[in-house]
């Protein structure tokens, strides 16, 4: 690959950002390669979802002219969408890029939007988008989204579009849980992953419609009991920062605490042992960032996070199936089971995924039906059946290019933005695009793309793992109604993408040498270690191995392998990922060792106690 290809962009899920430069993978700016078992390592899976997230964080209908390998072809950028990912469509180097960036505070070109079947006015682009085109486009749905389940494998897929108002598609494909009868339909419940940052942002826009907050309110305001490792940066952060992931956190900062059954309150408490990055200049995708957003609008008014967004959003608008909660995901008689890529075209339902201590950025549940009723919503500048119902001025912030989130690499190229919970970018035709997607590595990938200017907007959920079915869905859709055609093959474009985020390189990946040196004494390594990020977990000798246990509130535990000398590799238990990683004694000598170091926890050096 060369170039660069923002995965984060098109990716989401836990959630992370990364990026692909030439033969390495840059996560947050630390290229894979050099991240090794240490106080900051990144674990893949997490990074995935971000990355995912990342897919997730940029539109991935606004992807640029990018070849299937990441390499940028000379041909006029592509369309736009997006991943960990957790973790959005630039023309260049992204799926989602964006002409001009303007300040929040500037009135904005335009606020209309282009009409359907005449020439669309300059401020929106030269391309005109059609009532042909979009019926072509429908037309096509049905065959574009059995060649991505063909090609990809993913079990069930459900898919909605919305044009002025009125739902002009909305199909289920596949089944609910491989093995079993129940098919999906348009009524199917999904985990949004990532996705539920746009919707998170709309919570928010109601909330300051209702003057309950303001984008620039300070998190300090509301939650007083709040910090981060700069002081400086604490008293200034706002809920736009964190819904904008510029406040200087690294990516995905906190994420496997989520997995390893810590709760919301705990992972906030810790983000203040990570060193900060420039604040406001600094674009990290991270998931508890957001989460912290959310959590000083909930403050603010007094609810739960969830209970505000059902009450004041999620009921008004009519979406009965949508909820902030996992368990009411759970209580779902329609609901689809996450599947998990176990190999390629092989989705197996191994894992469940409780998104709750991140609800605000990846805990939503819901489905197309609901989703379409929010597009309709957002689309019509905040109005419902007519009356005013959510602030277009507070729709327009959320939506404004508040920071870049992917930087052109070449004079030619556009750049991406993020806004508050969303990608903004530009397409090739000059169309504004606002999406993101969603993957949870174990088992879901969303994406959803609007064109503000022909009020129109596609939304594709799926039951399987990140692979790019969804976002090769909704930026092919797109690609037809902007110009006409499919400008590339979006299938073979996404999946390589992903592709590389089921790649372990971990320090352990590859077989351990053929001699390796011999371990100390396990009783020199057992004991109690801890530190304040993780807490403290135990490592025994059980029979002639060792174990780790004791790990977060539910006491998780897993088995070592001996890999060469005083490390070890398991599998971190909690939904952390089904690769092995490292663990690393040191200190003592020969004798005890004295310190531990978990390569998947970002701050994994843990002390004897």
């Amino acid at each position: 690959m060369s170039r660069s290809t923002d995965a984060a962009r098109f990716f989401p899920g836990r959630e992370e950002r990364a990026i692909v430069r030439g033969d390495h993978t840059v996560i947050d700016g630390l290229p894979r390669e050099k991240r090794r078992a240490g106080p900051m390592a990144i674990p893949r899976r997490t990074a995935l979802t971000a990355a995912l997230t990342g897919l997730v964080g940029v539109p991935l209908a606004a992807c640029t002219s990018t070849d299937s390998g990441g390499a940028r072809s000379t041909a006029a950028p592509v369309a736009e969408t997006t991943a960990m990912s957790s973790d959005s469509p630039p023309t260049s180097s992204t799926a989602a890029g964006s002409a001009t960036a303007t300040s929040s505070t500037e009135a904005p070109v335009a606020t209309g939007n282009a009409p359907v079947g005449e020439t669309a006015p300059a401020a929106y682009s030269t391309a005109e988008i059609t009532k042909d085109k979009i019926d072509a486009a429908v037309a096509a749905l049905d065959d574009m989204v059995a060649d991505a389940m063909e090609r990809t494998g993913v079990p069930g897929i459900a898919v909605a579009v919305v044009h002025e108002g009125e739902v002009l598609y909305q199909k289920g494909f596949g089944v609910r849980e491989v093995g079993k009868d129940a098919a999906v339909d348009p009524e199917t419940v999904f985990q949004l992953a990532s996705v539920s940052k746009s919707i998170a942002g709309t919570c928010v826009a109601k909330a300051v419609t209702d003057k309950t907050v303001t984008w620039a309110d300070k998190v300090t305001d509301h939650l007083p009991d709040f910090e981060l490792s700069d002081p400086a940066v604490t008293s200034m952060v706002q809920i736009s920062d964190c819904f904008a992931h510029r406040t200087g956190l690294p990516g995905t900062a906190g994420d496997e605490l989520e997995g390893f059954g810590y709760d919301r309150d705990y992972v906030l408490s810790r983000l203040r042992l990570f060193p900060l990055d420039p604040f406001r200049i600094t674009y990290h995708y991270t998931n508890f960032g957001l989460t912290l957003g959310g959590e000083a609008v909930a403050a603010a008014d007094g609810r739960s996070w969830e209970d505000l967004c059902q009450a004041d959003v999620y009921r008004p608008i009519g979406m009965t199936s949508t909820s902030s909660k996992y368990a009411d995901y759970l209580a779902r008689d329609n609901k689809a089971i996450i599947h998990f890529r176990v190999a390629e075209k092989d989705f197996q339902p191994l894992y469940k995924r409780d998104a709750d201590p991140q609800s605000p950025a990846g805990g939503v549940s819901s489905n197309v039906l609901d989703m379409a009723k929010w597009m309709t919503v957002v689309l019509d500048g905040g109005k419902l059946d007519g009356e005013d119902f959510i602030d277009d001025a507070a729709l327009l912030e959320m939506h404004g290019p508040h920071i870049v989130n992917n930087a052109p690499t070449a004079d030619v190229d556009r750049a991406g933005f993020y806004g508050y919970g969303v990608n903004v970018g530009t397409t090739s035709t000059g169309h504004i695009t606002w999406g993101h997607a969603g993957a949870f590595f174990v088992g879901t990938g969303t994406s959803y793309t609007m064109l503000p200017a022909g009020k129109i907007g596609i939304v594709a959920l799926s039951n399987g793992s990140p692979i790019g079915a969804v976002e090769a869905i909704t930026t092919s859709f797109t690609d037809l109604v902007r110009t006409g055609e499919v400008e590339r093959d979006w299938v073979e474009f996404f999946g390589a993408i992903y592709g590389n985020f089921y790649i372990n390189r971990s320090s352990v990946a590859e077989p351990p040498p053929a001699s390796p040196k011999a371990a100390r004494a396990l009783t020199d390594y057992a004991g109690d270690y801890a530190n304040d990020y993780l807490g403290q977990i135990t490592v025994a000798v059980q029979g002639d191995a060792l174990e780790i246990t004791g790990v977060g509130p539910n006491k998780l535990a897993a088995p070592l392998v001996h890999y060469d000398g005083d490390v070890f590799s398991w599998k971190a238990p909690g939904g952390n990922g089904d690769d092995d990683t490292a663990v690393t004694f040191a200190g003592g000598g020969t004798g005890a060792a004295t310190e531990v170091t978990l390569e998947a926890v970002m701050i994994g050096t843990l002390k004897r106690v």
